[in-house]
């Protein structure tokens, strides 16, 4: 599938060549054996925070709970100061726990189930869920799911990377990626992991070559 993948992407757009060459072949995660609400809790956590902050608190959350798995039932129960008390803000803590009353309730899908839902299905019905945006069910959809034509318009990182790989003067707008982004499908999932390592790549220093005595 990655290797179907990355030849659609080379031949739909060539400016994907020189960094798929540059990069190698990327592919889809293999998915986590996990209910799809941990993976909404574990998103909510990373909302608009840097990467190491995010898993740092993530962690404590996760240390909330004896076998480092946040039981929907118990967190439900928790009060919003015992979340706060793992560095979430009240607005997080709070969509941490109405996630885990609607799995509880029946109105968020067990893994089982999402598996057998469509995408559109899948966003219309996570999307009522305080606290979930579309940027949480990407996440979801691409690193839980591993859904293969997810494009994540509103990701910081995935626009970076499509400005640097157009050698655009300023980022795509959220409805300027999803346009663009056509010609990709159906492998638009593959095509936002190269667009997080381009952000990710272009970032990094070039080492400066030694002058030669």
């Amino acid at each position: 599938m990655s290797t179907h993948a990355v030849r659609h992407l080379r031949k739909s757009d060539p400016r994907f060549g020189e960094w798929i060459d540059r990069i190698g072949a990327l592919s889809l995660p293999t998915p986590p054996a996990r209910e799809p609400y941990v993976a909404l809790l574990e998103a909510i956590a990373h909302q608009q925070l840097a990467g190491a902050a995010a898993r740092a608190i993530w962690g404590r959350v996760v240390a909330l709970f004896e076998d480092g798995v946040p039981c929907s039932k118990s967190l439900a129960a928790m009060t919003e100061m015992q979340l706060r008390s793992a560095g979430l803000s009240r607005s997080k803590a709070l969509a941490m726990k109405d996630i885990c009353v609607r799995f509880n309730a029946g109105q968020i899908p067990t893994a089982a189930l999402i598996a057998q839902m469509s995408d559109a299905d899948i966003y219309e019905q996570l999307l009522e869920a305080r606290g979930v945006g579309v940027w949480t069910v990407d996440m979801l959809m691409l690193f839980t799911l591993c859904r293969p034509d997810v494009m994540p318009v509103t990701d910081y990182g995935v626009r970076k990377g499509f400005q640097v790989l157009y050698r655009k003067r300023t980022m795509p707008t959220p409805k300027q990626l999803l346009k663009l982004s056509e010609k990709w499908r159906p492998h638009r999932s593959i095509a936002a992991l190269y667009l997080w390592r381009i952000a990710e790549t272009a970032r990094k220093p070039r080492k400066k070559k030694s002058l030669s005595k």
